[in-house]
């Protein structure tokens, strides 16, 4: 298996410079085929609809390719008009452009000429022989002037004749002619084909699960469909409501702009500001004033925030399922391979890749590198961050998780789940003794945060979460510092007191501490007792100050049976407390739970969120009962 790794890797790098190559130099295919695909999607809707009229499927689909490309077509049209237009009303503003480039060049170049006007006049003070000898040799090769004044030259083009200028124009538009008729065609076929070709999909990827494999590709379907449907809408309606305002505000060829912000939308990030900059840029050129330039900007400004703030976020979700960075990489990637056609489809492109690594199994690594989908799980994350040492980063984490949930369902999906990834790899001794003092420090950094306490001592000491019962005693004697010794006060109400013990060593008291934070963020005066201590509690203490005792330990037969062992004996010094048990599961080895056991004066629970829900209700009750007396 390892000897036949690198052969692997070998025809995976072979594999993808094979597809690299194709992409490449089959683009003048490919180009189209892509186009005509992306487009069929938007378009299928419409076609559907159409056929559950009752329009016939040939005809359905002639019909909505014939309407999609005459709005093309007229679109096209309104915009060469309004290029036309534009060009034709540059030299009116002739005295308007010299006057702000006059300006410009006060403002920039003639401060610029002015600071190294000295260092100029010294740099041409000093002779050069190159120079000398170039002048001479310059004047050498020229013609010899006439009656002492020289000969001018000038260098005339021929004009070009009718038929060259028809000739030129033709040729420049015979490829982006070709390709679109090209595009349309296939699309034509797409659509007719459109139910085969998705059966076909489905036997190539999955014919072994017919069920899941359909589910995934009518999901992927739908999803893609309506992705593109809302995104050629976002983008229409921005360009109009841009072209409206500026229409309002006075700019020229308002429709001009509004067409091509609508247009350049589809290239990531970006797109919008080109077209913004290109409308200030002629809204500055030609407005004596810059009210103008200003007005157009901030146009741009709010309503793009507007649009990519609030309108995108309701119509598909705040992003597109992509990263970010995805998103740069993947425009620049086309971009290369593409061209300007490659910059438009990135992003359509990238999301197709990413819905196939999301149903087909060997491309999966494209949903991992692609989408929007965490590479870590949070206990994963949390584990990776305590190796490298990063509590503050763990703080922050906490305390974000804390701001949307609980203290004990962030213990219960991340904190917990984390310890047992740190005992696995315990277990199979792959950590070493600096990475379990990270954890340690880790690990109670987090804990202390939890109630509110500031984490510096804590890299003063050297502890290991690994050794639980270490590091659960330093957590209780920096209670013990700031509260006192039975951490907190005696002259405390009755039956206001919840008393955590953790059953056995090790990681038993470490979850009982766990338990105490989570109890103490609920505010309930939960305190953190050993065995011994319990068993031999001091006599200056009253008893009756102890409304709940909550056991604490590993999910196991073993630790269960010392759990009742020790619940008998408490039941019978303090039979009016109220028992609690939490048995702590490992999420990773469900093999050793223990089995389940129905004792009446013992509640039990396997998450912290469940005992701390009860814990705080059973202390509502009490103290409820506590005012009626």
């Amino acid at each position: 298996m390892t000897e036949n790794q690198p052969l692997r890797r070998a025809l995976q790098l072979i594999s993808a410079a094979i597809v690299l190559f194709f992409l490449y130099f089959g683009r003048e295919i490919l180009i189209p085929v892509t186009l005509s695909v992306i487009l069929s999607f938007l378009l299928a809707p419409a076609v559907r609809r159409l056929r559950h009229v009752g329009v016939g499927a040939t005809i359905s689909v002639l019909l909505t390719v014939t309407i999609f490309t005459a709005a093309i077509s007229v679109a096209g049209m309104v915009l060469g008009g309004q290029v036309i237009k534009l060009a034709s009303s540059l030299p009116q503003y002739e005295t308007t452009i010299r006057d702000k480039l006059r300006t410009i060049n006060q403002i920039t170049l003639e401060k610029l000429h002015s600071v190294t006007g000295k260092a100029d006049l010294v740099m041409q003070g000093l002779p050069r022989k190159d120079d000398e000898a170039d002048d001479k040799s310059t004047v050498s090769s020229l013609p010899a002037p006439v009656n002492g004044k020289p000969i001018p030259v000038e260098v005339h083009q021929p004009a070009p004749t009718p038929l060259e200028l028809v000739s030129k124009i033709l040729s420049s538009i015979t490829g982006p002619i070709e390709t679109t008729g090209l595009v349309f065609v296939m699309l034509v076929f797409v659509l007719l084909e459109h139910e085969s070709l998705r059966d076909r999909f489905i036997r190539l990827i999955g014919n072994d699960n017919l069920r899941a494999t359909t589910i995934a590709v009518n999901d992927a379907g739908t999803r893609l469909s309506r992705f593109f449907i809302s995104q050629f809408a976002v983008n229409g309606a921005c360009g109009l409501a841009i072209g409206l305002a500026l229409a309002i505000a006075g700019v020229p060829q308002a429709v001009l702009w509004g067409v091509m912000t609508a247009l350049l939308r589809f290239i990531p990030y970006i797109g919008a500001w080109m077209a913004a900059g290109l409308a200030t840029l002629l809204a500055f050129a030609i407005s004596p004033g810059w009210e103008l330039a200003i007005t157009t900007l901030v146009i741009f400004i709010v309503i793009e925030l507007i649009v990519s703030q609030v309108v995108e976020p309701q119509l598909y979700g705040h992003t597109t399922g992509l990263s970010p960075l995805s998103v740069v990489l993947a425009a620049v990637f086309w971009n290369w391979l593409w061209g300007p056609v490659g910059l438009v489809l990135s992003t359509p492109l990238t999301l197709c890749l990413v819905v196939a690594g999301r149903y087909i199994p060997s491309l999966k690594f494209l949903e991992i590198l692609l989408g929007e989908v965490t590479a870590l799980t949070l206990p994963e994350k949390f584990y990776q961050r305590v190796l490298a040492g990063d509590s503050d980063e763990l703080i922050e984490g906490a305390q974000r998780f804390i701001r949307r949930k609980s203290v004990a369902e962030y213990c219960d999906t991340v904190l917990v789940p984390a310890l047992n990834l740190a005992q696995i790899d315990f277990a199979e001794r792959a950590i070493t003794d600096d990475e379990r003092v990270k954890v340690g420090g880790a690990i109670a950094s987090v804990l202390i945060s939890l109630e509110g306490c500031k984490p510096a001592w804590i890299r003063k000491r050297r502890s290991s979460v690994l050794d639980g019962e270490t590091l659960a005693r330093h957590l209780i004697h920096q209670r013990e510092a700031l509260h006192g010794e039975y951490q907190g006060p005696i002259d405390v109400p009755p039956g206001s007191v919840v008393l955590v013990v953790g059953v056995g060593a090790q990681g038993d008291e470490l979850a009982a501490e766990i338990l105490v934070r989570v109890l103490r963020a609920d505010h309930v005066d939960a305190r953190h007792v050993l065995a011994e201590d319990l068993l031999n509690p001091p006599v200056d203490v009253p008893s009756d100050l102890v409304a709940a005792i909550c056991f604490v330990a590993a999910d196991n037969e073993q630790k269960a049976q010392e759990l009742f062992a020790l619940a008998d004996v408490m039941r019978e010094k303090l039979p009016d407390v109220c028992l609690l048990a939490l048995l702590v599961q490992n999420v990773f080895d469900q093999r050793h739970r223990a089995q389940e056991r129905k004792i009446a004066y013992v509640q039990q629970f396997r998450s912290y969120q469940e005992i701390a829900t009860s814990v705080r209700i059973g202390m509502k009750i009490a103290e409820g009962q506590q005012h009626h007396r």
